[in-house]
């Protein structure tokens, strides 16, 4: 609860009230103060040229794990993401966000499913590959990795990601110039716990990942 201003503190005595006071003159309003020149907003000041988009600069100072995220069978499309995220254990959900200009956007649509890929530290070759807009597109934009198509929906899984997940599309979102697709989870995996590919103020980094230290 907020506590009001001016209220006594419980347990303490009110004080006695003092002698009505007379109002004094009223005060005429001084003259009126006219408003400064309109000042230009100055350069921004980030760390990325003068022409980057600052909530993009300010947006790549969270790290993130890289995805490859993957939809359709005879005719599957991929793409990069770090747009991705946990939902909800119950249910098991999860999303990721896509642009719609992308074309794996309508193949998700169309297909109602799509797999999500958890790439490793070694596979940032992986990583710039789908998201290279010059790369072939089919079957043939995933020639130069290793995958099986997902148990339940028949999307591509990537060989020697650190884990897994295959979704039904359980909803499509408004996001801007992006669409949010929910998934329910179908199938999930991981491997040997190993270090991640991570996304960072812009550029792709492997570190080599420790346990924080407990204080």
């Amino acid at each position: 609860m907020r506590q009001v201003n001016g209220m006594p503190r419980p347990g303490a005595a009110n004080p006695a009230p003092g002698p009505a006071q007379e109002p004094g003159p009223a005060q005429e309003p001084g003259p009126a103060q006219e408003p400064g020149p309109y000042q230009e907003p100055g350069p921004y000041q980030g760390r990325g040229p003068a022409a980057r988009d600052p909530l993009r600069e300010v947006l790549g100072q969270f790290a993130t794990g890289v995805t490859i995220v993957a939809a359709g069978g005879e005719t599957p499309e991929g793409m990069t993401a770090n747009a991705f995220t946990s939902v909800s254990l119950t249910p098991p959900l999860v999303l990721v966000c896509v642009k719609r200009a992308a074309a794996i956007h309508q193949t998700v649509l169309d297909c109602g499913s799509f797999a999500v890929s958890v790439l490793s530290a070694q596979q940032e070759h992986v990583a710039r590959h789908f998201a290279d807009h010059s790369r072939p597109r089919g079957r043939a934009e995933f020639d130069i990795v290793g995958w099986s198509p997902g148990p339940n929906t028949g999307a591509p899984v990537i060989h020697g990601a650190i884990a897994w997940i295959e979704c039904a599309l359980a909803a499509a979102y408004d996001g801007g110039d992006h669409s949010i697709f929910l998934g329910s989870v179908l199938a999930s995996s991981h491997g040997p716990a190993r270090d991640a590919l991570l996304f960072f103020g812009g550029g792709f980094h492997s570190p080599a990942l420790h346990p924080a230290k407990s204080p």
